[in-house]
């Protein structure tokens, strides 16, 4: 099952200025960046700490690369923040299957590539409790 948090996803409009943020008031560095073409972002990943189960947890921060991309959209009607919570799961089918089955809407029908390869779902937030949640099988689990 979930094994940890693997990130907390943060929205912003300007990817740079927010990443010099982090760095300047807490130390954090960019452990990997990337551009997602699919989900229309640009991203950075902040290692904050490993995990005992070979995992990190990082910050997410995301800034659109077009208006019409989810991240985009929820920007232009909450501003920037925390956009999502993520947990880490050795199995993302398996996992996304068995909370589909509790009644929890799950986003995709298959998984998809997030970042560093990972392999991802979405839960709906209106059955979390409001939070968008992620379940991530991170790239070197499914290898």
């Amino acid at each position: 099952m979930l094994t940890r948090i693997d990130h907390i996803g943060i929205a912003c409009f300007d990817l740079d200025k927010t990443v010099e943020f982090y760095r300047a008031t807490y130390g954090f560095e960019v452990f990997h960046s990337e551009v997602n073409e699919e989900q229309g972002v640009r991203e950075a990943m902040l290692k904050i700490n490993d995990t005992g189960d070979g995992g990190a947890s990082y910050l997410q921060l995301l800034e659109p690369t077009r208006e019409d991309s989810a991240v985009g959209k929820w920007l232009a009607k909450n501003g920037e923040g925390v956009h999502h919570i993520a947990f880490g799961t050795a199995d993302v089918d398996a996992d996304s299957a068995a909370i589909r089955g509790k009644g929890v809407r799950v986003l995709y029908d298959e998984p998809r590539i997030g970042s560093m390869g990972s392999r991802i779902t979405f839960l709906h937030p209106k059955d979390c409790g409001g939070v968008l949640t992620e379940l991530v099988t991170s790239a070197r689990t499914h290898e």
